[in-house]
């Protein structure tokens, strides 16, 4: 029947060629001269314990933020400190007039015109020149502004009612010009200022409006400090008892793997024995 099938058929049923012989390999070559030893003879060339180094600790992700963070920190105080040895309030170009009859008004809405804070305080006396400082780069302006008024009673009543006054659905904050009449007096960005508005986290930050004496929210800057060690103190036990749990972890796989090993033993030789019974029960 084969024979009349057609060659590209009968080529499917050839025979493959024959595997191509290959010689043994040889063993490889055996020094008869060496002999095996024990570790124990090159225990002199180990370390001395004395000369070990000490380990490499390597910093927690809390540790290397809270480095950072102090490197940051660190830079910006010397930079701080380098602009406050130039800064001269009472050669100001910008400061003129009375600076005892002039207030500092904060925290204003960035579309608030300039005649629409005249409106508001021009109510507490006659206002000579309000200069509301804007960004040199942009023009646009920054949120605070300096009012100079006619007589030093109406930068008092200003002082004193003027604060916490809501203007375009924001409350501002009133203060004296305490650069040219506060000595020692640092500016917000020099590290000084009265304003808690930005302590650290939102919980710590002080959100209601008006003016804020320091010793009012050293007790929040305190609070927070301590809210960062105990953070970075968990942190370094997790790492500890993380540690910890993973050498116990890695016994109790051991002890589990040794009893699942142990039992299977067990039971495959109660089963060969089960058998062995019930073959001699057979037969008899």
């Amino acid at each position: 029947m084969t024979q009349f099938l057609p060659a590209n058929l009968l080529a499917l049923f050839a025979p493959r060629d024959p595997l191509p012989y290959l010689p043994p390999p040889q063993p490889k070559h055996v020094n008869e001269d060496c002999t095996l030893t024990g570790v124990g003879l090159y225990g002199h060339l180990f370390e001395d314990p004395v000369d070990t180094p000490e380990a490499i600790k390597c910093p927690s992700r809390l540790e290397r933020k809270e480095a950072k963070r102090m490197e940051k920190e660190e830079s910006q105080k010397n930079r701080i400190e380098q602009e406050l040895s130039t800064w001269d309030p009472q050669n100001d170009p910008n400061a003129t007039g009375d600076a005892f009859k002039t207030v500092f008004v904060s925290r204003i809405n960035y579309d608030t015109r300039e005649d629409k804070l005249q409106r508001e305080f021009e109510e507490f006396g006659y206002i000579r020149k309000i200069h509301m400082v804007r960004d040199v780069r942009t023009g646009k302006p920054r949120g605070y502004a300096f009012i100079e008024y006619e007589t030093e009673k109406g930068m008092r009543a200003a002082y004193k009612y003027g604060d916490g006054k809501k203007i375009d659905g924001r409350r501002v904050v009133v203060d004296i010009e305490r650069g040219r009449t506060v000595k020692n007096w640092k500016p917000r960005r020099f590290g000084g200022g009265l304003g808690g508005s930005r302590i650290g986290a939102p919980e710590f930050n002080i959100t209601h409006s008006g003016r804020v004496d320091p010793r009012q929210y050293q007790e929040k800057l305190d609070r927070a400090q301590r809210a960062r060690d105990r953070a970075l103190n968990n942190d370094n036990e997790k790492e500890r008892s993380r540690s910890r749990e993973g050498s116990g972890d890695r016994s109790e796989r051991r002890r589990s793997l040794s009893v699942r090993v142990l039992s299977k033993k067990m039971i495959s030789g109660r089963s060969k024995e089960d058998r062995k019974k019930g073959q001699r029960q057979r037969t008899r």
